[in-house]
């Protein structure tokens, strides 16, 4: 009776041991789970946060191009304009110098 006794607690002894374990195992298995999941869950916010950058400098030169584009045309729309402008003027004072030699030439000529 006293080996079934110590048999049996023995028995029990190694089941928990073994128990212990194993429940040991499975509480490091979670922690380790969760630390792989954070790293991965970091992982993707890091890329996410690179992605964004990304794109907003993709729009950020996307804009500054255009408003160079826009700044060149607006220039040589103004260049055109006042090129436009002086030949005007030289053509209206050559009409004017014209026409004041005109009267100056009848003036002298109707004397």
């Amino acid at each position: 009776m006293k080996k079934l006794i110590l048999s049996t607690a023995l028995v029990f002894a190694l089941g928990t041991t073994f128990t212990s374990c194993r429940d040991a195992k499975t509480k490091t298995e979670e922690a380790g789970d969760a630390i792989e999941n954070a790293a991965e869950a970091t992982g993707d916010a890091i890329e996410d946060a690179v992605d964004d950058t990304a794109d907003a400098l993709d729009h950020a030169a996307k804009a500054t191009e255009e408003t160079i584009e826009n700044a060149a045309e607006a220039t040589g729309e103004a260049m055109d304009d006042a090129g436009h402008a002086i030949e005007g003027a030289a053509k209206d004072t050559k009409e004017a110098v014209k026409d004041a030699a005109d009267k100056t030439n009848d003036a002298i000529q109707g004397n």
